[in-house]
């Protein structure tokens, strides 16, 4: 399977029939798999009956990115799948909202150390979803699978 670059992705995803209906927009994906930012902005044909952001909405401004930021930071041989995803609603979305996800190189080592016996490891990740003020609307939990290939652990002799 080829892996898009974050530029590719950046590029599909502006297009991507769902992110354009609900309004989602990609903003920024480093090349190094280490930050994703995407925004929201409610508008007469995208927002619920008070005028804010969908919570679905809200959840999708992060559903598969830190999948994405798995697989770009730690290559192809690890199994990576997005597992489960909590949202925490504080206030309506109004205006322009924004997701700003990031990872560090020490979470990707926990994840190194945590798989290197070939165990699965699911490693949870926290988002909080902002507005123009700066505060925060809704908190988003994804939750990330992550495996050692078989060909990639080291073999036992």
């Amino acid at each position: 399977m080829l892996k898009p670059s974050p530029r590719q992705l950046k590029f599909v995803l502006n297009f991507f029939p769902p992110y354009v209906g609900s309004g989602i927009r990609t903003k920024y994906i480093a090349t190094d798999g280490s930050r994703v930012v995407t925004t929201h902005r409610p508008r007469r044909v995208n927002a619920n009956l008070v005028g804010s952001a969908f919570g679905g909405t809200i959840q999708t401004m992060t559903d598969g990115f830190y999948l994405f930021m798995g697989l770009t930071r730690l290559g192809g041989d690890y199994n990576v799948w997005d597992a489960e995803s909590h949202v925490t609603y504080l206030k309506p979305g109004r205006g322009k909202i924004t997701a700003d996800m990031r990872t560090d190189d020490a979470t990707f080592d926990l994840i190194r150390q945590k798989t290197a016996d070939g165990e699965k490891y699911l490693h949870w990740f926290t988002t909080d979803i902002t507005d123009g003020a700066g505060d925060v609307v809704a908190t988003v939990r994804s939750r990330v699978y992550f495996r050692l290939k078989e060909r990639a652990r080291p073999q036992l002799v």
